[in-house]
């Protein structure tokens, strides 16, 4: 396929006869209603022999009104807000096809007036039937376990990524992973900001990643992490638009309307060629579009297959499978007791006992259980510290989580110089934290010197009845990554290095159930008590 970049002619600009009513220009004080709407349609390609376009379905419509702010362009039910009064269409029926757009002038106030345009327009490119059929199939999200899935190049470029490539999963914590894309049948684009949320459309605040100032056009400036001459996880919601594919130039192209993006927000035409996409493997594309300082050419690759975590570590090192009754096994485990120093470090409200009312083993299970007894709470944590440390491997936990306001359970490594040289320095691997007071919302957490504390590096997935059912909880860790995992889903992923103290280290596991603190929060006046059940521990090689 061809990659030249495509430059449109525009041959001609017809003003077509307004259909519908506009309103009066009606004043209450200093707000004036919009009135003497203008659209000037531009058909690209249009000529006298040609006059409804050059076949590939572009049209440019100019919105002008006296009093008016803002625009509002509504197509196929989808409105798309445009303060220039610009707005592009890429039309995709195929054949001569009439098309009405609605165009919304919005003056100060908030008063507004319509009118609707109809406009002829010719599509010759008819996209196959296969492309189609993919695009339409599942949701869409960045390839992010492959090298190159987001890059960037000169402007016409032959090359992915020329200028730069991304190694796997390099962005990891910037806002762009977690969403996904919907072309919808009917012509509907859907994005999806942050997947991880059980159901986005009851909290569909998520977070996105973009180009300094550019990005200011979706929702204003002053918000996200500028790093550069980019900007991390800028917040914004969920949203739909339109979807449509054409060939300009010979080259498939996806056309996005009003500000709807992929990957990491350009501005520029939202135009996404397709780029030898036949020659890609299935269920995969490579994308480019040009940014809107006519820059830099951005590069992705999508994919509409969910990541499936193969590990490299299938030996088994050690394991309890807690199936003695009584005591854990003192070969495998010793105590934390007591209130340690400022309640753990944590200002936690629990004693550790090593009491069989606080941890036993019944049934095939390990029971950690945090109870409210003589005004105050008890507890018990348990480690295998100076009995068990490793050095790389994947760690599976098996578990069952408690339930009530206050009870935080959780599941991790320390490194085993903790005691030479002290926290953070030795590194700390949560695996699996959870708050009664935020129920069902799970987290893994790495800390370390300059990331610890409230500056850990945190991430979070919403796992349903975590409390009534067993949950697999792991973490695969090598010298080049950290990859935490819920049920064998991957949720989080860490570059790890020779800097941070998870390289060449050994580390020991510790359970617990802690009951307040400063991550715990309030507890419940009416808890009673509640247990932590864990079925098994694994550690592979």
């Amino acid at each position: 396929m061809s990659s030249i970049k495509n430059i449109k002619y525009f041959l001609g600009s017809i003003i077509l006869l307004l259909i519908g009513c506009q309103e009066d220009d009606l004043s209450v004080g200093q707000i004036s209603t919009p009135s003497n709407i203008q659209v000037t349609i531009d058909v690209v390609g249009s000529d006298e022999t040609n006059p409804n376009g050059d076949g590939s379905g572009t049209v440019i419509f100019k919105a002008n009104a006296e009093n008016a702010i803002a625009y509002q362009f509504v197509y196929n039910g989808n409105a798309q807000s445009s303060t220039s009064g610009v707005q592009e269409y890429n039309f995709g029926n195929t054949g001569l096809s009439t098309y009405q757009v609605t165009v919304i002038a919005v003056g100060a106030g908030g008063v507004s007036s319509s009118t609707t345009v109809e406009v002829d327009v010719l599509v010759l490119y008819e996209p196959p039937i296969e492309l189609i059929t993919m695009l339409t199939t599942g949701s869409w999200r960045i390839k992010s376990e492959v090298q190159g899935h987001f890059g960037l190049g000169p402007v016409g470029g032959e090359e992915p990524g020329q200028f730069f490539s991304a190694p796997p999963n390099s962005k990891e914590n910037v806002g762009m992973y977690d969403d996904r894309y919907i072309f919808g049948e009917d012509g509907t684009f859907t994005h999806i900001t942050n997947n991880e949320n059980d159901d986005p459309t009851l909290n569909p605040e998520g977070t996105v990643f973009g180009r300094i100032d550019l990005i200011d056009e979706l929702a204003g400036p002053g918000t996200g992490t500028v790093d550069g001459a980019d900007v991390l996880n800028y917040p914004y919601s969920d949203y739909t638009g339109s979807w449509a594919i054409s060939a300009p130039g010979g080259v498939e192209t996806i056309s996005l309307t009003g500000t709807s993006f992929i990957g990491y927000y350009t501005g520029g035409n939202h135009k996404y060629e397709l780029y030898k996409y036949a020659e890609q493997p299935a269920n995969e594309l490579i994308l480019r579009t040009t940014d809107g300082n006519n820059e830099f050419d951005w590069w992705f690759i999508i994919t509409n297959k969910e990541e499936s975590f193969q590990t490299t570590f299938n030996s088994l090192l050690w394991s309890d499978e807690f199936d003695v009754e009584g005591a854990p096994n003192s070969a495998n485990w010793s105590y934390d007791l007591g209130t340690g120093t400022n309640g753990w470090g944590n200002g936690e409200a629990q004693t550790y006992t090593n009491d069989p009312g606080n941890v036993s083993v019944q049934g095939g299970l390990l029971k950690i259980t945090a109870k409210a007894e003589n005004g105050g709470y008890t507890s018990a944590r348990i480690k295998t510290q100076n009995l068990f440390s490793f050095t790389y491997g994947r760690v599976e936990i098996r578990a069952k989580l408690p339930v009530g306001g206050g009870t935080w359970p959780a599941l991790w490594m320390l490194g085993a110089n903790f005691e030479t040289v002290g926290w953070p320095a030795c590194g700390e691997m949560d695996i699996m934290e959870h708050v009664g007071n935020n129920q069902n919302n799970i987290s893994s957490a790495l800390h370390f010197p300059e990331n610890n504390g409230g500056n850990a590096i945190v991430k979070e997935i919403t796992v349903p009845g975590v409390s009534t059912d067993f949950h697999t909880y792991s973490v695969d860790w090598t010298p080049e990554e950290i990859v935490f995992l819920v049920d064998n889903q991957v949720y989080h992923r860490f570059q790890n290095t020779t800097a941070t103290p998870f390289y060449e280290k050994d580390f020991f596991l510790i359970l617990n159930l802690a009951m307040g603190g400063n991550l715990g929060g309030a507890i419940d006046p009416a808890f009673v008590s509640s247990s932590l059940e864990v079925d098994y521990v694994r550690v592979y090689q």
